[in-house]
């Protein structure tokens, strides 16, 4: 019998059905790209709430906002994307590598090559 744990093992190959979307047209800058989330964890905080889990997506680049409260921190598992804020800088990651995204910020997302991240969301 396996032992019970209360940890949540996060891979690149999730074996549950992703949800799927794509950007809102409004957003859009370039592409149209298809977008799985597989969010593993979705935990009440004593002032909001925290999710976490796996996220792949095609290239493509579209505008993004935060939430007041809304910050993000992921880390890129394969691929390459691009995050650009409205000041006109911006990162650029890849495997191995992370960006940690401020409450309220305003910008865009790029991915630059098929994207695959696992990413912590607390808003």
């Amino acid at each position: 019998m396996k032992p019970t744990s209360r940890l949540t093992k996060l891979t690149a190959q999730p074996e549950v059905p992703p949800s799927i979307d794509r950007p809102k047209p409004e957003r859009l800058i370039a592409g149209n790209p298809t977008r799985e989330t597989w969010n593993l964890v979705d935990e009440s905080l004593p002032a909001g709430r925290m999710y976490c889990g796996v996220w792949r997506c095609e290239p493509g680049h579209w505008r993004i906002a935060m939430g007041l409260t809304e910050r993000e921190l992921f880390t890129v598992l394969e691929g390459r994307c691009r995050v650009h804020d409205a000041l006109g800088g911006h990162e650029e990651a890849g495997p191995g590598e992370g960006i940690y995204i401020p409450a309220g910020f305003e910008g865009s997302f790029e991915v630059l090559e098929p994207l695959t991240k696992s990413y912590m969301i607390c808003e």
